[in-house]
């Protein structure tokens, strides 16, 4: 089998996302499995409070998603689903501002890159 090579700055991203999904539904230890195997070969001493506040961002981002992806919209008014949109941009900004400053210490030259995009 062939293993896919991510650039630092998404396998970071999607370890930190298998973090949390572990952590709420235990359900995609073969996920984290790879991306923890992956992720091995790197020493994360010098950005594990970066991948910390990453994972932290996942965490925050799930807990405004959650009714909106169980289809459960309807329990909340326009306003809030507004509200809870207008913050998962914001998270997620800072996730691409991290995710760039952990590629950036660990001398990745991936980034992701939006244009005329908030995150820049």
């Amino acid at each position: 089998m062939i293993t896919p090579v991510f650039p630092i700055v998404e396998l970071i991203d999607r370890y930190a996302i298998s973090i949390v999904k572990m952590k709420r539904t235990n359900a995609n230890s073969d996920e984290h499995m790879f991306y923890n195997e992956q992720i091995a070969q790197i020493n994360l001493n010098i950005v594990q409070e970066k991948i910390d506040q990453l994972v932290a961002i996942h965490d925050e981002i799930w807990d405004l998603e959650k009714e909106l992806k169980a289809g459960k919209e309807d329990l909340l008014d326009l306003a809030e689903i507004g509200r809870r949109a207008i913050m998962i941009r914001d998270k997620n900004n800072k996730r691409i501002s991290l995710k760039n400053q952990i590629a950036a210490d660990l001398g990745c030259i991936v980034r992701e890159i939006k244009r005329e995009h908030m995150s820049e």
